[in-house]
């Protein structure tokens, strides 16, 4: 099975990353009590951290590196869609090169930290079907598709021209774009 590359904004990796983590972290609070004990008190999620690690080879490996350390300045966090976990609004907080890098070999690392704040916690539009919903901030009417068996997020953006990060952004409850299901609706517009 040949998995799609993964990509963080407008950058798409030439082959995937050969390692790829994610922690979940919770944050716990101890409290003492009287006679030695403790009681612990849960904080809440606190943010998926998406680490991995990976190799450019062959002719121009450094300057590929050089784009994804270009992306990392960028001041603003994206959409991370990695091809087999769930997708995530993420902030690139960390690119380290592994080794002097050559033109045609440059191992490196990186880690993203998911931004949760920027996820719509869901409106009426959302979950409306098509028809039913209200107007587009630019006064047009919102459409929506029903899936049905057999179809992906990339083939029913590319049926109606729109880009899958433009439907995928139009969708902040399907977090994972490769895992829709039939009868779902997706905004397309």
């Amino acid at each position: 099975m040949r998995l799609a590359a993964m990509r963080y904004k407008n950058y798409t990796w030439p082959h995937n990353p050969r390692v790829y983590t994610i922690t979940y972290e919770r944050q716990i609070a101890v409290q003492k009590v009287p006679q030695g004990r403790y009681v612990l008190q849960n904080l809440g999620l606190s943010r998926r951290v998406m680490r991995g690690e990976g190799e450019f080879v062959g002719e121009g490996a450094y300057d590929e590196f050089k784009k994804l350390a270009t992306l990392f300045y960028q001041e603003s966090p994206g959409l991370l869609v990695h091809p087999v976990w769930q997708m995530a609004q993420a902030w690139f907080v960390g690119l380290s090169l592994e080794q002097e890098p050559r033109a045609d070999y440059v191992r490196y690392t990186f880690e993203f930290w998911e931004d949760y704040g920027l996820y719509d916690t869901g409106t009426a539009e959302e979950s409306a079907p098509a028809g039913e919903s209200g107007s587009t901030a630019q006064g047009e009417t919102p459409v929506y598709h029903t899936v049905v068996k057999g179809e992906t997020l990339w083939a029913i953006a590319r049926q109606y021209g729109a880009d899958l990060a433009e439907v995928v952004a139009l969708n902040p409850s399907i977090k994972n774009p490769n895992l829709i299901y039939v009868g779902q609706k997706v905004r397309v517009k």
